[in-house]
C-alpha cells in the first residue's frame, strides 16, 4: 500500500458489490462466475499487459446477479499481506432495465478504486465456462458523476474524494485532528494488546500504528471487523478525516468490548468447570452468554412448567410434600450434574402419573354389557357370568373393589382378547403386561434410584401409558415366570394382587405409596401347577377348557370366516366356506382346544382363493365409454419395453361393470385335499392303534389341554426286568412300578396263571412304552390304563377300540380321582371315542362337560380296577375269585 495518492483515471469500470462495501486498504478475494463480471474482468484486467484499476461499488438492489463468495478478506499492509477474515458476500449487476424491463439498481453514489493483486483464470467442467478468482485491494475514494453500459458491464465517470497530499499535510496540523488521532491510537493499541494473549500475528498489525497514516489505519482496522452493512456505507461515505476517525474510534471501542466480554465469560465458565465437565463446555458457554445478556429464564420457565404441572397432577398431601423437597434439590443443581437428568425424570414420573384421574365409566347397563360379551365371545357362559355379577355389584356399590381374575385355558381358548372384551364392556382402558420369561423382580417393582439406568416396573409404566387410575390390567402368561438372583417376580406380584395391600403399593423407582385398588386385574396361565400357592390363592380361578366341535364350528361361521375373508381382501362374493367344509377342517386336519390352527388353515383356503380372484380380475375389460389416453411418459414407458395399460374412465362410470364379477369359488372336500394336503387324522386311529393285544387308550390332561395317550406294552425272553420309556417323569414311573405289582398280585384271579406260586414274570421282561417320545409325561392319572395294558398283553386280549380312560389308582386296586375331566373328555371326542371310563368320585366334574358331549357319549364310572378291567375288554374280563383285596 503506497502513501502517495493515487492516480486515478476519469473513468473507471464498475464491478458491483451487494450488500458488501470495500473499503481503501482492505484485501478481498472474488470468485466471478457470472458473464457481466466476468467480461470485465477479462477485458479490462486479464487482456491488458499493466493492469489498470477499476471500481468498487456497492449496491442494494436484490436482482443484482451475484459474483461469488467473499472468501478471504481482510486488511492491507505496504506489502499486500491480508488480516482478519470478515465474512460476508459480493454481487454484480444485472443488465439495464432498458434490457430486460426490471426496475433500475439502486447503485450507491460512492465507491473506492481497486487494483487487482492477483488474478487467475480457471474453466469449470463439464460445461466449460470460465471463471475469475481475483484478489482485490482498496486504493482511494471516488464519488460517481455518471454511470454508463459498456457491453454487458457499466462504466462510471468519476472524481476523487481523497485529499490531496498538499491538503493531508494542512489538515495533520489541526489540533482537533491531532486528538482523534491520540485517541484511535490509544483505543487501536488497547485492542492489539487484548489480542496479543491470543494471537500470535498481531505484531504485525501493532507496526502498522507506526508506519501508516492514521487517516489510512482507520478504514484499515474497521475494515477487519464484522459490522452491518449500514455502518460499512456510513464509513465509507466519511469523507471528513474528523469524521471517519470518530466513527472508526467507536466501532474499535465497540469490538474491544465484545472482546473483553466474551473473554469474562470464558473464565466464568472454566471457573465452574471441572475435570469430569469438560465435554459440557459449549452448554455452559451458552448459559453464560445468556446471563450477560440478563436472559436465563429457560431453565427456570421449565422447572415452572413442571411444577405447574406437579400441582395438576392431584398428588396426596404426603406425596406431594415430596416432590417438594425433590424440586427444591433440583433447583439447586446445574443442568450438567450428573443426577439432574435421574432427578427430573423422577419428577416428570410423578407428575404423569394418574394419582386422581379415572376413566368416566358411562351408566351400567347389564344388558347391553351381556350383547358386548356375546358379540366378541361365543360360549364361555361362566366367565361372562362373572363379569356380569360384578358389573351387578358396580351398579349397587360404585366404589366396589376390583376382582382378581385367572383365565386358566390351553392356548387358543380366547383367554387374552376376553381381558380386552372386559374393559370394552367397563368402557375402561386396557392395558396388556406380559410376564413370559420375566425373572427379575424389578421388572414389578421397578429399579431402586441409586443403579444407572433404573427406570420403573412395568405396572407404574403402564399406569403412566394410559393415564387413568382404573384400567383392565392384564397379567399375561403369570405361569411363566421365572426367579433367580435377581428376585422372583411371583413373590413382588403377591402385594399387586391383594386386594388388602395394593392401596399402597410401593414401586422401588417411585418410592412413594401408589393406589393400585382401582385396577382391575386379570391374569392369564395354561396350567396352575407352575403358580405359587400364595399368589394363586389372591386370584379368583376361572378355568377356560377347550371348545367342543360344535362350538368351534360356531366361532368359526361366526367370526373366523368373516375376520380371514377381511384379512386377505375377500368377501363372501369370491370365496364361501360351507358349514360342512368347515366341519371337516374341525373333524381332519384340526385336534386342539383352541381354534389357532383352524383359523390358520381357513387363511391358506383364503390365501389359495387370493390367487385365483387375482388372475381372474388382473385386467379390467373395457366398456363402451371407456377412452384410451397416450402420453409422452406412456409413450417412453412402452418404447423402454415395459408393459403399461392406462386407460381413463369418465366420472359417474361404474367401474364394477367394467368387468364381470367372477362366480363365488365354493371351498369342497377336494379343495380341501388340495390346498390343506391329505387328512391329517381319523375315526380310524384307535382302532388301528389297539388292534393288538398289549395296548390301551389313555387320557391325559397337558398345558395344551386334554389329549389321547396311548400305551403300549410287551413281553420278551429276559430275567423279569421292567423298562419304561417315552420320556416319562418320576410319578409316571411309579404308578408303571405300582400296576405291574398289582397284576402280579392278581395273575390267578385274573386268568393270567394256573395258580398264584407262579412268576407272571418266570425269564422275560416287561417293555412299557408311551409313544410321542419326545413330549415330557408325567402324572399320577395313567394308573388304570397301564394295568389294562398289561392284562390285555399278559391275556393276550384286545382292548376296546372305542373305550378310553383316566384314573389314578391304589396298590389295594382303587381308582381314585383326577383332574381335568372336561379336557380330557372333550379330548376323547375329538378322538371319536365313544366310552370313557372315570373314577366315580369325578361325577360332579361331568357337569361341565356340554350335554350334547355328554349325549353322544357313555360314561363309565369305576371304583375299583376290576371294573376297568370289566368294561376295557369286549365280554368283560372274567375273574377266578371275586374277592377284593
Amino acid at each position: 500500500m503506497a502513501d502517495s495518492p493515487v492516480e486515478l483515471p476519469s473513468r473507471l469500470a464498475i464491478l458491483p458489490f451487494r450488500n458488501k462495501v470495500l473499503l481503501p486498504g482492505a484485501i478481498v478475494r472474488i470468485r466471478c462466475t457470472n458473464p457481466s463480471s466476468v467480461k470485465l474482468v477479462e477485458q479490462e484486467l486479464w487482456q491488458k499487459e499493466e493492469k489498470g484499476l477499476i471500481g468498487v461499488l456497492p449496491v442494494r438492489d436484490s436482482e443484482a446477479a451475484a459474483v461469488g463468495s467473499l472468501l478471504s478478506p481482510g486488511v492491507g499492509s505496504d506489502s499486500g499481506e491480508g488480516g482478519s477474515k470478515a465474512g460476508g458476500s459480493a454481487g454484480e449487476s444485472s443488465k439495464q432495465d432498458a434490457k430486460n424491463g426490471k426496475e433500475p439498481i439502486h447503485w450507491h453514489s460512492k465507491g473506492v478504486a481497486a487494483r487487482a493483486l492477483h488474478l487467475s483464470r480457471g474453466v469449470e467442467k463439464p460445461s466449460g465456462r470460465v471463471t475469475y478468482s481475483v484478489v482485490l485491494e482498496g486504493l482511494c475514494r471516488f464519488s460517481v458523476q455518471e454511470l454508463s453500459a459498456r457491453g454487458s458491464y457499466h462504466v462510471a465517470r468519476v472524481s476523487r474524494l481523497d485529499m490531496t497530499k498538499t491538503e493531508l499535510e494542512q489538515a495533520e496540523q489541526d489540533p482537533d485532528l491531532i486528538a482523534l488521532s491520540r485517541q484511535f491510537k490509544a483505543t487501536a493499541m488497547e485492542l492489539i494488546s487484548v489480542l496479543e494473549q491470543k494471537q500470535k500475528t498481531v505484531g504485525r498489525t501493532k507496526v502498522l500504528l507506526d508506519t501508516v497514516p492514521v487517516y489510512r489505519l482507520a478504514d484499515i482496522f474497521v475494515a477487519s471487523f464484522e459490522i452491518s452493512f449500514e455502518e460499512q456505507l456510513s464509513m465509507l461515505d466519511s469523507v471528513d478525516l474528523k469524521v471517519r476517525l470518530s466513527k472508526a474510534t467507536e466501532l474499535v471501542d465497540r469490538h474491544l468490548q465484545s472482546i473483553l466480554v466474551a473473554e469474562k465469560i470464558t473464565q466464568k465458565v472454566e471457573g465452574q468447570l471441572s475435570k469430569s465437565q469438560k465435554e459440557f463446555l459449549l452448554r455452559q458457554q451458552m448459559r453464560a452468554i445468556k446471563e450477560e445478556l440478563g436472559d436465563n429464564d429457560d431453565d427456570e420457565d421449565d422447572v415452572a412448567a413442571l411444577e405447574r404441572k406437579m400441582q395438576n397432577a392431584g398428588m396426596p398431601a404426603n406425596i406431594w410434600k415430596h416432590a417438594q423437597r425433590e424440586l427444591r434439590r433440583l433447583r439447586k443443581m446445574q443442568p450438567q450434574q450428573p443426577g439432574y437428568s435421574s432427578s427430573r425424570a423422577y419428577l416428570e414420573l410423578l407428575a404423569d402419573l394418574p394419582w386422581q384421574k379415572v376413566s368416566e365409566e358411562r351408566e351400567l347397563d347389564l344388558r347391553a354389557a351381556k350383547e358386548s360379551l356375546d358379540r366378541d365371545h361365543y360360549g364361555l357362559t361362566k366367565v361372562k357370568q362373572r363379569i356380569i355379577e360384578y358389573l351387578a355389584v358396580r351398579k349397587l356399590k360404585p366404589d366396589a373393589r376390583g376382582p382378581v381374575l385367572c383365565f386358566v385355558g390351553p392356548p387358543g381358548v380366547g383367554k387374552t382378547s376376553l381381558a380386552s372384551s372386559i374393559a370394552k364392556a367397563l368402557n375402561r382402558k386396557f392395558i396388556r403386561i406380559s410376564l413370559g420369561g420375566v425373572k427379575d423382580e424389578a421388572d414389578i417393582r421397578g429399579h431402586r434410584r441409586t443403579y444407572i439406568g433404573s427406570m420403573p416396573g412395568r405396572l407404574i409404566d403402564g399406569l403412566k401409558r394410559v393415564s387413568v387410575s382404573n384400567p383392565v390390567m392384564l397379567l399375561d402368561e403369570i405361569d411363566k415366570t421365572g426367579s433367580d438372583v435377581r428376585g422372583d417376580p411371583a413373590s413382588a406380584l403377591l402385594e399387586v394382587l391383594d386386594p388388602e395391600q395394593n392401596k399402597t403399593f410401593n414401586d422401588h423407582y417411585l418410592n412413594v405409596p401408589f393406589n393400585l385398588s382401582k385396577v382391575i386385574f386379570v391374569a392369564t396361565a395354561n396350567r396352575m401347577q407352575p403358580i405359587p400357592p400364595p399368589l394363586l390363592d389372591r386370584m379368583e380361578v376361572i378355568e377356560l377348557p377347550g371348545y367342543t366341535p360344535e362350538e368351534k364350528l360356531k366361532i368359526a361361521m361366526k367370526h373366523l370366516v368373516p375376520r380371514v375373508l377381511e384379512q386377505h381382501g375377500l368377501s363372501l362374493a369370491y370365496l364361501q366356506i360351507p358349514e360342512a367344509t368347515v366341519k371337516l377342517i374341525i373333524e381332519r386336519y384340526t385336534r386342539e382346544a383352541g381354534v389357532r390352527n383352524l383359523e390358520r388353515n381357513l387363511a391358506a383356503l383364503a390365501r389359495a382363493a387370493a390367487v385365483k380372484v387375482a388372475e381372474q380380475v388382473n385386467t379390467l375389460r373395457l366398456g363402451k365409454e371407456i377412452q384410451p389416453i397416450t402420453t409422452t411418459l406412456l409413450d417412453s414407458r412402452l418404447a423402454d419395453g415395459g408393459e403399461v395399460e392406462m386407460e381413463v374412465i369418465p366420472m359417474g362410470h361404474d367401474i364394477s361393470n367394467t368387468y364381470e364379477n367372477p362366480s363365488p369359488l365354493i371351498v369342497d372336500e377336494g379343495m380341501l385335499e388340495k390346498v390343506l394336503g391329505p387328512p391329517r387324522f381319523d375315526d380310524r386311529e384307535a382302532a388301528d392303534r389297539v388292534a393288538s393285544p398289549g395296548v390301551s387308550v389313555g387320557l391325559v390332561w397337558t398345558s395344551f389341554g386334554g389329549e389321547v395317550q396311548f400305551v403300549e406294552a410287551t413281553a420278551m425272553v429276559g430275567k423279569g426286568d421292567l423298562q419304561l420309556t417315552g420320556q416319562l417323569g418320576d410319578v409316571i414311573k411309579e404308578s408303571a412300578q405300582l400296576a405291574l405289582t398289582w397284576v402280579r398280585a392278581r395273575a390267578a384271579d385274573l386268568n393270567l396263571s394256573p395258580t398264584s406260586d407262579i412268576n407272571l414274570l418266570e425269564s422275560r421282561d416287561i417293555h412299557i412304552h408311551f409313544p410321542a417320545g419326545a413330549v415330557p409325561k408325567d402324572g399320577p392319572s395313567a394308573g388304570v390304563t397301564l394295568v389294562t395294558s398289561l392284562v390285555s398283553l399278559f391275556s393276550n386280549r384286545k382292548v376296546r377300540a372305542d373305550t378310553a380312560m383316566t384314573g389314578e389308582m391304589t396298590l389295594r386296586g382303587l381308582v381314585l380321582p383326577v383332574g381335568g375331566v372336561k379336557d380330557k373328555v372333550l379330548a376323547a371326542h375329538r378322538y371319536g371315542i365313544k366310552r370313557v371310563i372315570l373314577p366315580e368320585r369325578n361325577l360332579k366334574d361331568l357337569t361341565e362337560v356340554p350335554s350334547p358331549i355328554l349325549s353322544g357319549m357313555e360314561i363309565l364310572l369305576v371304583k375299583r380296577i376290576e371294573e376297568v378291567l370289566d368294561h376295557a375288554f369286549e365280554g368283560g374280563c372274567p375273574l377266578r375269585s371275586r374277592s377284593k383285596l
